[in-house]
């Protein structure tokens, strides 16, 4: 299961630093699926089989507080034992995404396929 940030969020930046995968980015900010991994050129999501640019910018999921990539979270799985964002987050506005739920076998392959490891 990814994580997602709730409208809890207080923007205080104590998540983003926390994320292995650059999944979590600030309100209104552009981002892309090569931002921080070892992606590059044309790839394909795991999540749809979609194939997109790696490069591509795409839009802001949110404009008023912190976000989640879901295709880039892996719930820190291979690198800490807890999701980081969650453990630092001081209103515990990062929690479980109930619509995107994954085995600790795919979020792992989701980390390979991110950082190429």
């Amino acid at each position: 299961m990814a994580i997602k940030i709730t409208d809890d969020c207080i923007n205080c930046d104590a998540c983003i630093s926390e994320c292995p995968n650059t999944a979590i980015y600030e309100p209104d900010q552009e981002w892309s699926y090569a931002d921080g991994t070892a992606l590059s050129g044309e790839v394909t999501l795991m999540s749809s089989g979609e194939t997109v640019d790696a490069a591509e910018e795409f839009e802001a999921k949110s404009d008023e507080f912190y976000f989640i990539v879901t295709d880039k979270c892996t719930e820190c799985k291979g690198f800490h034992d807890e999701p980081q964002c969650a453990s630092v987050c001081p209103v515990d506005a990062c929690v479980p995404d109930e619509d995107f739920e994954e085995t600790e076998e795919q979020l792992l392959k989701k980390k390979v396929w991110l950082h190429g490891e």
